[in-house]
């Protein structure tokens, strides 16, 4: 009994100091610029540059089934397969755009990337692209993410933005911060473009 009791034991203590070392690590990857423009209760306004990101594009229409599928193709390219068979550092967010048409899933490349001096990709869905500055509204909520949760605070971020009377357009859209192996301190967000500047 006293055997099984240390056994358990130590690996809680084991399960903990992975978990702790992959939120470190998480922490450590650059994650894309933005700037506060104004914090709400439900919700902030942010300010995003423009960036550059590695794209795909897929007829998935829920989180499921563009997740694993899409992480795939843009890790392949990221950790070698590409022309220069170059690995390319891993940043934060995973932005995913899902609707019923055509979803995308774009990984945000390192800064010191733009689109000229980045490598080809080996497969031909992945595409390189810039996207323009633009401000968005962002809600954010923790634990792990699922079509439904997803749904949920989408209603939230479109009812406390038409309670303030802040136009928005486009999609909602998700961020992930975190891989699927962390189990604490996960961060995920609602974003949708507002018209901001005309304020």
């Amino acid at each position: 009994m006293k055997i099984a009791i240390i056994i358990f034991s130590a690996l809680i203590v084991l399960i903990i100091a992975f978990q702790t070392y992959v939120s470190m690590a998480t922490t450590k990857s650059e994650t894309q610029t933005y700037k506060v423009i104004k914090v709400e209760d439900e919700f902030e306004i942010r300010y995003y540059p423009s960036a550059t990101m590695a794209m795909i594009t897929s007829s998935a229409t829920t989180y499921k089934e563009l997740g694993s599928p899409g992480f795939a193709k843009l890790a392949g390219y990221i950790f070698g397969g590409n022309q220069e068979n170059k690995k390319i550092a891993m940043t934060t967010p995973v932005h995913m755009d899902i609707n019923d048409s055509a979803s995308t899933m774009s990984f945000v490349m390192p800064s010191i990337y733009n689109k000229d001096n980045l490598p080809l990709p080996n497969n031909s869905e992945v595409t390189i692209k810039t996207v323009p500055e633009e401000y968005v509204a962002a809600l954010k909520f923790g634990g792990f993410a699922s079509n439904e949760r997803i749904k949920e605070h989408t209603a939230i971020l479109e009812n406390a933005l038409k309670k303030h009377k802040i136009a928005y357009y486009g999609h909602f859209r998700f961020l992930g911060y975190n891989p699927p192996f962390q189990f604490i301190g996960r961060r995920n967000e609602i974003i949708v473009a507002v018209h901001w500047e005309a304020k």
